[in-house]
């Protein structure tokens, strides 16, 4: 193997390995958008369920829940 070829395949082990580490913070970032919007939805739920409960309450004390 003669010095030319040898850096041909040395950029292309590099360039593998870049493609390669890409994918994977490709798929981190991915995961990481997904655990995100998890979150928020669940924080949603929270506080819908939050606000249903302080509607609750006020037509309780009102008398506006009979």
């Amino acid at each position: 193997m003669n010095n030319t070829q040898s850096a041909e395949y040395q950029a292309g082990q590099a360039k593998g390995q870049v493609e390669e580490k890409a994918g994977q913070l490709k798929d981190q970032a991915s995961q990481a958008a997904s655990s995100a919007q998890d979150s928020m939805q669940q924080a949603g739920q929270q506080m819908k369920a939050g606000a249903q409960g302080a509607v609750d309450a006020a037509k309780d004390a009102t008398g506006a829940n009979k």
